[in-house]
Parts: C-alpha cells; structure tokens; sequence
C-alpha cells in the first residue's frame, strides 16, 4: 500500500511536537519543582548587595561633659566613568540635555574642584579600563553639600557613606586628643591610645537592586548590627584649657620662641586640668600644623629641667636628714671639685655665707652641688626614681617618654653635680608637675592622670588603671620644702611678678640650656616656672615652659603667665585666701 505523505508528515510533526512539548515540561518541571529553591536563592545572591553600617566613634569630652571630639557622617562622590555621558534632564517646561561639561561645571561649584579635574578623573579611568565603573571625584564632602551634589540628579554620579571626626572646640586640647585620618582609622593623641574605648564595630546588611542598578525600595536586611563606640571622659578643664593656650601662645609669640607649654594640675588627685602645648594642633586641620608640632610635648619631649630641680634635691637633703633650710654652705661663683667637675653660677657675684633656703632663693648652683654631695649619688637616684623621674605616667597619653636619667653608677664627674640642679638629666613638664605633686600632696606622690573613665555604649564604665599612691618623702619634708619655696617668693626678686594679694605663692624659676646634639649645649635657654598655690594649703600645681625666647631678659618670659594662669585657677575654682603668714627663714648665716 502507498504511504500518504501528508498523513506521515502530519504524524512526524506531532510527534517532533510532543517530544519538544515533553522537553519543555520536563525541564518546567526541573526549573518550578525540583531546582526552583535553589534558583530562587541564586536569582537573590546575584542581585543582593552587602554594604557596610558604620558604627558611631564614641565622643571625646572635657571633665564636664564639653564635647571636645564627635562624629559626623561624611559622603565620598564616586562616578561610573562609562557611563558619565549626556543625559536628560526634567525642567518646568521642557527636558534639556546636559553634557558631561556641564555636569562637570555643577559639580565643581559645590565640591571646590575645576570642572577639568573632574573630567580628568573620568578620562583616566577609562584611559586605564574603557569600562571602568567606579573613580573618586572627591572624598568626604559635608551632608548639605552632599545634598546639594543629589539633587542635580546626574545618573552616573554615586555617593558612599564616610564616617568622618569632628572638633567642634578646635585647637582646644588639640595636641591631647590627637586626630583621625580620612578613612577614621586613630593617627594621633588619645584617639589612638584610647581607640579601644571610642572606636566602634562596623555592621553589614544586604539589599537587593534591580537591573538598573537601583536599591529595591523595602529589600534591605541587617545580618550584623552596628556597634557603637564608647565616651571617653577626660580630666581636662575645657575653659581653663582654653585661657592656658591663648596666654601661653601670646607670650611665645611675643618673644619669637620656639615653643611653649603649660600645665595645671590638682595637688589633692594627681589629675591634670590643662595641659597646652603652643604652637597647637587644631584636628580639624592637621595640615596646618608640621609634624613636630602635632603631639603634645608636655608628654613626649623631655628637657633638662634647670634650676626648677633644686627644690627637689632639697627635699631629698631634708627627708634623708643631712640638712635643714639653714644648713650653711660657702658659695663661691666658680668651683673645681676634687674630681675635677667644674661649676659656675648664673652670674659672677662674691663668695656668699647662704644657707639651703638661700642656695634656692639665690638659685645657686655651685651651693647646691656642694649641699648635694652630701648624699651618695646612690640615694639621690632613688629619690627621683621615686618621684617618678624614669618612669611614665597613668595618662594613658602615647608615645609619653620616660625621660633620660641615667643609673647613678654611670655618671660622669660632671653629671654627678649636675643632676642636682637640673642638668645632665631630663624630664617632661608632665613628670616635673608631678614631683611638685608629690611635694604639694605631703610627700605623696599620685601618678598624674588624664582620662577619667570610658563609657562603654551598653553602660558600662571603666576606670583608667592607676598605680597606687607613693610616699617618696615624709609629710614633714614637704611642708619644708613648700616653705623654702614659698620664700623664694617672698625673699627674692620675682615677689611682685607672681603674687596675687590674699594668695600665698611657692615656686621656683628655672633657666637651663639644652644639648646641642654634639655633646654640648645651645647657647639659647629653657626658661621656666613651676609652683603651687596656695602656699599654705596647696590645691594646684602651676607649670609653664618657654624654649629659647629672642631675649636676654629671660627671667621675664614666664612670670606673667603664671600669674595670669594663677589669676584665673583662683577664680574658676573660688580658692579662699591664704591663712596666716609666710613664714620667714634665713637665707644667709
């Protein structure tokens, strides 16, 4: 029989048709059924994008409460070079087209670029990839000017979240607090030894975009919370902070000084309420300032202290029982020791019958490198261990020196005699405050802190470690010693320089040269001031510090300052007026 070739025809279709029919349900069936789970998962992964949640950086305040250091978010402008074309723009009346120069012009205006930088932004990148998607156009722009740059509605223009710092005091505790760098990682100051208290940990979520590249509007899921920074409180005094670095930084300048600081400290706790270091660190500029002068130098860069040491190794003499304020001593201007140190004193003057109370009122260095000798260099070394002269302190400040004094068997023929009145060792104006502490405080000497606690963002406080308290000299050895200071004052030529009517004042001034580096000195000064007030019951340690002022009056460069500081201390905190009279001890036999 002949086969019809329409019927077979018709038959092999339907059956091409079935089979592909059948194809089709059976991979339906694997799509829909059997895989549609895991499509479904694949189709979100590829359209889910994490993105990071910044936390907060905790806040930076004063002993108050004055917020010294905060958090601001901040926006980086990205642009999609490949795609930064013409593009329309929706008017009032009509749709314009708007050129990447154009763009370019409009967005210049609100970030402070060229609009040629902008452009040659884009044109690098597709120099380097010619579908290159993402390039910078600027890094951190403020929230209005990020708002301002949004609604230009340019579509190749993105933007990022920036964590930035700011500080809304300024060069306030600049040099203490330190600085953040654009990617708000700690540089500097307490924001890096502190960072554990107020840096926070970023968190992650994801959202899902469409093909144009848009966020799903309610797609977004968090999968890692945000965990916000701590407050880190400080012992700083905001205003008297302020006050100590404008006087300090007219007084440095008005002398063409290298540099100056100042420090205010309570006798009674060891914390410090201001320490200013000139020239100031303003972290909401660090490129103003040079590199050396971004940290504080109260902390970090010791000096030989000078005659402002005397003080100190008279209460050593006293405490150790080899002298008394009228242990007498023959003065000459110059002498040779018998092993063969050579010593002069500041100016030449006859040979003077002083006592230990006017060794430290004529500021006398041969005086005290006779009295001094008197105790093993052995025992001198112990004490100024113990006043805390090797050591740093519980400030939690970084890269805070130690000082340089070297082991009492390693001293020179001349270092010997030197330490005693301040050279051949050196300090920081940190540790000098706090052996003035230490004598304020009856002897005990409490390590000086800077941080008062650490407010974790669940609560929880911490308190700053800190060594236990140290009795370097017995009570009556710091009343001494405050006395003999007290007459410096009343007795010598600066009484009327540092005394404010009603306040008893103990101090003593100093005047040291500094190492040249090759083995010698500079010709220029340090020059100094360090006492407490008021004499009879001391609260406050007062310390200021000015290297090399274009003067050859130098012992004129500090006593304003501290009196003005010393003004201003008595007022903020309402000290009352001294008790009964200074005493009167005899400065020569």
């Amino acid at each position: 029989m002949k086969k019809n070739p329409i019927k077979f025809r018709t038959v092999l279709v339907m059956a091409v048709v079935v089979a592909l029919v059948g194809l089709f349900v059976v991979r339906l069936v694997d799509i829909q059924v059997i895989r549609a789970a895991a499509l479904t998962q694949d189709s979100v992964d590829k359209r889910s994008i994490p993105a990071t949640v910044y936390s907060k950086r905790g806040e930076i305040t004063d002993k108050d409460g004055n917020v010294l250091a905060d958090s601001v978010m901040r926006y980086n402008v990205t642009v999609s070079p490949k795609n930064a074309k013409d593009f329309l723009r929706q008017t009032d009346r009509s749709e314009v087209t708007v050129t990447p120069q154009q763009a370019a012009v409009e967005i210049g205006t609100l970030t402070g670029q060229k609009p040629e930088e902008i452009l040659k932004v884009i044109a690098d990148a597709l120099a380097e990839n010619p579908k290159s998607d993402f390039a910078y156009i600027k890094k951190a722009v403020d929230v209005d000017t990020f708002r301002a740059l949004n609604a230009l509605e340019i579509p190749w223009l993105f933007y990022e979240q920036a964590p930035g710092r700011t500080y809304p005091n300024g060069a306030v505790a600049g040099n203490l607090i330190g600085f953040v760098g654009s990617d708000g990682a700690a540089q500097a100051g307490l924001e890096v030894g502190w960072d554990a208290c107020v840096s926070g940990i970023n968190g992650e979520e994801m959202y899902q975009r469409g093909a144009d590249g848009v966020r799903i509007p309610g797609s977004t899921v968090t999968s890692v919370k945000a965990q916000d920074g701590g407050t880190l409180k400080l012992t700083i005094d905001s205003d008297l902070q302020w006050f100590v670095q404008q006087t300090l930084a007219k007084q440095v300048d008005k002398f063409s000084a290298e540099w100056g600081m100042a420090v205010v400290q309570e006798a009674k706790t060891g914390k410090l309420l201001a320490v200013a270091d000139y020239p100031s660190l303003d972290p909401n500029n660090v490129d103003a300032t040079s590199d050396e002068n971004r940290g504080s130098r109260a902390f970090m860069n010791p000096f030989e202290p000078g005659s402002t040491m005397k003080p100190i190794t008279a209460s050593m003499l006293i405490d150790a029982g080899v002298a008394t304020p009228e242990t007498q001593v023959w003065d000459p201007y110059y002498m040779k020791f018998p092993n063969g140190a050579e010593l002069t004193d500041a100016k030449e003057h006859a040979t003077l019958p002083l006592t230990l109370t006017g060794v430290i009122e004529q500021s006398s260095n041969v005086g005290m490198a006779q009295l001094g000798e008197t105790l093993a260099a052995e025992k001198r070394y112990d004490y100024m261990v113990k006043y805390g002269l090797t050591s740093t302190t519980a400030s939690g400040y970084p890269a805070e020196s130690s000082g340089i004094l070297y082991p009492w068997d390693q001293w020179d023929n001349q270092t010997y005699y030197n330490v005693t009145f301040g050279q051949g060792v050196a300090t920081t104006a940190i540790q000098m405050s706090n052996a003035y502490q230490a004598i304020a405080n009856n002897g005990k000497l409490i390590p000086a802190t800077l941080v008062e606690s650490c407010t974790m963002a669940d609560g929880t406080v911490v308190k700053p470690e800190v060594p236990e308290a140290t009795q370097v000299i017995s009570p009556t050895s710091a009343r001494t010693t405050v006395d003999m200071m007290e007459n410096f004052v009343t007795q010598g030529w600066i009484t009327k320089e540092v005394t404010v009517p009603g306040y008893r004042v103990a101090m003593k001034t100093g005047t040291a040269q500094q190492p040249n580096g090759e083995g010698g000195y500079k010709a220029e000064y340090v020059v100094s001031n360090m006492g407490m007030i008021p004499a009879d019951d001391p609260q406050y340690i007062i310390s200021v510090i000015i290297a090399e002022p274009k003067t050859t009056a130098t012992y004129a460069v500090c006593p304003p300052v501290f009196k003005a500081i010393e003004q201003q201390v008595i007022k903020r905190y309402r000290i009352k007026p001294s008790q009964g009279e200074a005493p009167v001890l005899p400065i020569r036999f």
